[in-house]
């Protein structure tokens, strides 16, 4: 029969749709327009799922984005926020390719294969900004294609025209058991978030006896609540169950928007700080997380994690795009930014620069701040090290970290030679208080974290004996010779030790016998005035000189120099004016009792507002 038929020739969408579905994340549908597929590439069983979500996002209207101008005839223009009000349910803006695009064309051009035509909302998008008319014409009449697919949207919209509500009326008494359903599913939900506890196992089967947590959960509030225990579980049938895992990550997704909305509810169009850092998830793919920091209503700064982003490379202009597309989501601005920081880590830092350099290029007041914490703790262990006996003693302190766990057998050496103390609490002789003597090791200090030093010497001081014993193993078996020598010379300072804790087998120091220079000398000042005198006080006056240095007295011309450094939101004028203000203000504020003694710039945000003289 196939030589007297032709075969019909399959259309474009069947060949170029998927033959099986796949799972799609319906929350990490692009966002920008020009990063969309086509519908038709979608599979068929899909497609319905996925313009039900972008119906239910909306259109992607960045309204604070600064819309480039570009020359058109003699003079420069751009995209005109104010048509979004006009056309708020189908206009659309790319702020990738600067052009406008229609929804209701995009979601169902393939209802209407042929009848779109070649308009220009359809195609590559708008962008003649200068024939604002051409909005209109591509609205066209009541039977044009753009208001039969706007007919469409409406009616998917509308719950009363639904196919489901037309064809499944429901009782009232199988709504209000679903309503119970949903409601102990998002219960567990809340709870699950709120606690970061895990919401699936690795076996959710029937014959498994500990269930994962959500079902946990869900039973518990079931036990809890006779009325919700007789609808929920295996009571129902199991597509009425809201059980489902894509259930359980609409329910946390809904959570996820409702506190970014309250966020950006808190931000308005006020300004905040970028903070930016990557990593990889345990499936090897690149992810980059963003955190902004903000002064709230009530003057409080607050650090706010604002999303994980998946990104497809570490490259500055894939990380910017990305930055772009989640700001677009949310209606922020880059001109809204007056920093950005990010970790500095070896292996982002050129990416991290040439994101930087994309900021400023678009924001010239979105400086890049380094954190200044790093900082400060980078000039204590700097300004310490100034002094000879501080310096030596953090040598040594290093010194012995290295030795003692720089293999795995010694570090097990250690481990075996505590645990043998600790099974001495039997025999009444080590403290056994609450937070004692737990499994310890040796902790590296490091110069960027705040108190490692301190830990550090009272892990050193925790662990001394045992110490004791892995350099004496390593003196008479170590590695290689430099390592023994290591090893003679610390054992050596170990044993003339002065100051160290009595209950590790370890005398303590005389505070008033005469303080001995190199362990020989005697000299003519006590222990404690040495140390306390010599060594301690002078480095305490080491580093206030420094931050003297550093933080200089309040000087009302530097912040004048600030202010020229944001031309957004100092004019010249305002700068002119501002300097009377600065020095009024400044006197005001010295003459009120409530600004002395405080804590910090957080403090004082808060009592700026509190106060009312923000």
């Amino acid at each position: 029969m196939e030589r007297f038929f032709k075969r019909k020739a399959s259309t474009t969408e069947s060949s170029s749709a998927p033959s099986m579905p796949y799972e799609i994340d319906l929350n990490d549908l692009p966002w920008d327009p020009a990063d969309r597929k086509k519908i038709s590439e979608y599979h068929p069983n899909r497609r319905d799922e996925i313009r039900r979500k972008y119906l239910l996002r909306g259109p992607c209207q960045p309204w604070g984005h600064a819309f480039p101008k570009k020359k058109i005839g003699i003079k420069r223009r751009s995209f005109c926020p104010a048509w979004f009000d006009q056309y708020a349910n189908w206009l659309e803006y790319s702020v990738k390719t600067d052009r406008a695009i229609c929804l209701c064309r995009y979601l169902f051009s393939d209802y209407y294969v042929g009848q779109c035509g070649s308009d220009a909302f359809v195609t590559d998008g708008f962008n003649s900004w200068n024939k604002k008319e051409r909005l209109g014409l591509h609205v066209g009449d009541i039977n044009s294609f753009h208001n039969r697919a706007l007919k469409i949207i409406e009616d998917r919209i509308s719950q009363d025209r639904s196919i489901a509500v037309a064809f499944h009326k429901q009782t009232e008494k199988e709504k209000n058991e679903h309503q119970m359903r949903l409601n102990a599913s998002i219960k567990a939900c809340r709870f699950l978030l709120k606690n970061a506890l895990p919401f699936r196992g690795h076996d959710e089967s029937e014959m498994f006896i500990s269930k994962v947590m959500f079902l946990e959960t869900l039973a518990l509030i079931g036990d809890r609540n006779e009325d919700v225990g007789k609808v929920i579980l295996k009571r129902f049938p199991t597509n009425d169950q809201m059980l489902s895992p894509s259930i359980q990550k609409d329910i946390a997704a809904c959570f996820a928007n409702q506190i970014l909305k309250s966020m950006r509810k808190e931000i308005g169009d006020d300004v905040f700080s970028l903070l930016v850092d990557e990593s990889s998830d345990v499936s090897k793919k690149e992810q980059m997380m963003v955190v902004l920091r903000y002064v709230d209503a009530r003057g409080i700064i607050k650090d706010k994690f604002f999303g994980i982003v998946h990104v497809t490379g570490t490259s500055s202009s894939i990380l910017k795009s990305s930055i772009d597309t989640l700001f677009v989501e949310h209606e922020l601005s880059l001109k809204q930014v007056r920093g950005q920081g990010y970790d500095g880590a070896r292996n982002m830092h050129d990416e991290f620069n040439g994101l930087k350099a994309l900021i400023l290029n678009e924001n010239i007041s979105a400086y890049y701040i380094h954190c200044f914490d790093h900082q400060l703790q980078l000039v204590v262990v700097a300004v310490a090290n100034k002094h000879d006996r501080v310096e030596n003693f953090s040598n040594m302190l290093g010194m012995v970290i290295n030795v003692v766990i720089a293999s795995c057998k010694r570090k097990d050496m250690l481990r075996q030679s505590y645990k043998d103390r600790v099974q001495a609490i039997g025999k009444c002789e080590i403290d056994t208080r609450t937070g004692k003597y737990q499994e310890l090791s040796l902790i590296r200090a490091g110069d960027t974290r705040w108190g490692s030093y301190y830990k550090t010497i009272l892990s050193l001081i925790a662990l001394f004996p045992n110490v004791v014993e892995v350099l004496q193993y390593v003196e008479e078996d170590g590695d290689n010779g430099f390592t023994r020598t290591q090893a003679t010379v610390l054992s050596g300072k170990f044993r003339n030790c002065d100051n160290l804790d009595e209950a590790n087998g370890i005398k303590a120091l005389d505070r008033e016998d005469r303080y001995s220079k190199n362990g020989r000398q005697m000299t003519n000042i006590t222990n404690c005035y040495y140390y306390k005198f010599d060594t301690f006080n002078t480095v305490v006056d080491m580093q206030i000189q420094e931050f003297g240095d550093r933080f200089s007295e309040f000087n009302v011309s530097d912040l004048l120099k600030l202010s020229e450094l944001y031309p957004q939101d100092f004019s010249h004028m305002k700068r002119i004016a501002l300097e009377k203000k600065l020095n009024m203000y400044y006197f005001i504020v010295r003459q009120d009792e409530r600004f002395a003694n405080l804590n910090g710039i957080a403090e004082l945000a808060r009592l700026l507002v509190e106060t009312k003289k923000h």
